[in-house]
């Protein structure tokens, strides 16, 4: 949606699984303001000499470290990808290749440097959509909107979608008796909204299919109940906006809508929570990086709550479990963390990339087992 760039599934679990004696993860917040975003491209210039220099010191090849800072060199010149931002900007690169993405979430700068990249701050974006449509439903007129963090409110094209209820049943009026005149007042009125609800609703699954964006309604107590009896979209949030849209701007109903994706992150955060706190009692909560990293290896952990901006340098050993700490952050060591959460999400398991003050202890990370370890 808009100026985002989200990586879908397979190219999350591609990204996790990469491999690279020369690999750099760069995360640096941006603007969607053009005229603004000099020093996201100075920052960028400043990061790219860091991990040039970590390379150096770590004896990396020097052909592949050049081709490297070439790519990085090359996009700081780009003016017009740098003319089309969002809140933040994740850079993963390597000698052959460099991934971009335009992320919706205010994310801190960092550059990590590693045989594979560092995506507890991408994971992030995954966890906690920032995005979402409205459903702007009314009897009177129907309009779709796209609805980020902070950039401005579009409305979405939507083939097929009906001009207002009247129309969608072709009638002058929603109130109209039907042909056999059986179909009037109070009760005939329900049924041509139902009738109407139903063709909104597929006329957005072309614009919805495939996709996991939360989509938002906004209209009466009485035309929602009828819309979510017809709703087949997953995604369709509990809370909606329950003002007629037509009352409402689009900016308006984007203002609320993010409301309603705060309150649906919370809750899910505070869910998670509720359930750690119940499986700690049973000896299947940890707040233990040791532990959690053994329990990743063997596939034991359900779910793993991690803080995307801090780094625990080290290894996990592949077989065991067993965490190195390093003393320093260096092109050697790699995030611990950051691998738990690879294991974890290879395992089946889901991860929730959260700031620190959202995890159970204020830990670098909090995991629910599937069941006690031995």
């Amino acid at each position: 949606m808009l100026h985002v760039d989200i990586p879908a599934s397979d190219e999350l679990r591609s990204l996790l699984d990469h491999r690279d004696p020369v690999s750099v993860s760069i995360y640096l917040p941006t603007t969607p303001l053009t005229q603004e975003v000099a020093a996201s491209r100075i920052a960028l210039g400043n990061l790219s000499r860091e991990a040039e220099a970590q390379l150096a010191a770590a004896g990396a090849d020097r052909r592949a470290v050049a081709a490297l800072v070439e790519h990085l060199h090359d996009l700081g010149e780009d003016d017009d990808f740098w003319a089309v931002q969002a809140r933040s900007l994740a850079i993963l690169a390597t000698p052959e290749r460099l991934h971009t993405y335009r992320l919706p979430n205010t994310l801190s700068e960092m550059v990590e440097v590693s045989d594979r990249f560092h995506m507890k701050p991408l994971l992030r974006a995954v966890t906690f959509p920032q995005a979402a449509y409205v459903l702007a439903l009314a009897a009177g007129g129907v309009r779709v909107l796209e609805v980020s963090a902070d950039l401005p409110v579009v409305q979405a094209r939507v083939p097929g979608l009906p001009r207002d209820a009247a129309s969608a049943v072709g009638k002058s009026s929603i109130k109209d008796r039907s042909h056999s005149q059986r179909i009037h007042g109070s009760e005939g009125e329900k049924v041509r909204l139902r009738q109407y609800a139903r063709q909104v609703e597929q006329a957005l699954r072309d614009l919805l299919r495939g996709s996991e964006v939360p989509l938002i309604l906004a209209a009466s107590d009485t035309l929602a109940a009828i819309y979510r009896s017809v709703n087949t979209y997953p995604h369709l949030a509990n809370a909606g906006i329950l003002d007629s849209p037509e009352t409402m701007t689009d900016a308006q109903l984007a203002e609320a809508a993010r409301g309603v994706l705060d309150g649906l992150h919370a809750e899910t955060a505070a869910a998670w929570r509720a359930r750690f706190a119940e499986r700690s009692g049973q000896g299947r909560g940890t707040t233990d990086i040791a532990v959690a990293a053994r329990a990743a290896v063997q596939g034991a952990v359900d779910s793993v709550m991690v803080d995307i901006d801090g780094v625990v340098p080290g290894s996990v050993d592949p077989q065991t479990g067993a965490v190195t700490f390093a003393a320093a952050d260096d092109a050697v060591a790699y995030g611990v963390v950051d691998e738990i959460a690879r294991l974890t999400l290879h395992a089946g398991g889901r991860v929730l990339a959260v700031r620190r003050a959202d995890i159970p202890g204020g830990a670098q990370l909090a995991a629910i087992l599937r069941y006690p370890l031995g």
